[in-house]
C-alpha cells in the first residue's frame, strides 16, 4: 500500500487550539473534527506544504512554526502526517475548506483521529521543553 504524505498545523492561541470540522463531502474523515491539514503534493517539503496548506485552508501565514511529530493515520489510504506547531501567523483566520473551524481550550480539546489525539499528547508532554 502507498503512504501519502501530509501536513497538520497544530494553531495554538495562548491555551487554546484551532481545530475544525470536515466537509461532509471530504473523501477521506469526513465530517470529523480534526486538527486542520492536506496533503503534500509531489515535488514540496514538508515546510513548503505547510505554508500553502495554511494559507489554503485558513488564509493566513505561519510566522513562527515548529515540527512536532509525524504519525501515521490509515483511512482510505495510508497517511503518514507530519504534525507542525504554528503560535503566530500573518492575516485573519477564515475557513476556505472545512465546514467549520472553532477555538478549543488545550486541555479539552477532543479530536476524533487517533492520530491527531496522539500528536495533542505529544505536544502537551513537551510543551514545557519547546516552548519556555
Amino acid at each position: 500500500m502507498k503512504t501519502h504524505e501530509c501536513i497538520s498545523f497544530i494553531m495554538l492561541d495562548g491555551n487554546k487550539i484551532l481545530l475544525e470540522k470536515r466537509s461532509k463531502d471530504k473523501e477521506t474523515d469526513p465530517g470529523l473534527i480534526t486538527i486542520p491539514g492536506g496533503h503534500i503534493e509531489d515535488g514540496e517539503t514538508q515546510v513548503q506544504a505547510l505554508m500553502r496548506e495554511v494559507k489554503e485552508e485558513l488564509d493566513v501565514t505561519p510566522t513562527n512554526y515548529q515540527y512536532l511529530c509525524s504519525l501515521y493515520h490509515p483511512t482510505q489510504e495510508l497517511q503518514l502526517i507530519h504534525y507542525f506547531i504554528v503560535t503566530s501567523w500573518n492575516g485573519e483566520i477564515k475557513p476556505y475548506e472545512a465546514e467549520g473551524i472553532e477555538w478549543h481550550a488545550l486541555e479539552s480539546a477532543a479530536v476524533e483521529i487517533a492520530a491527531d489525539a496522539v500528536a495533542l499528547k505529544e505536544f502537551k508532554r513537551i510543551n514545557a521543553f519547546l516552548w519556555v
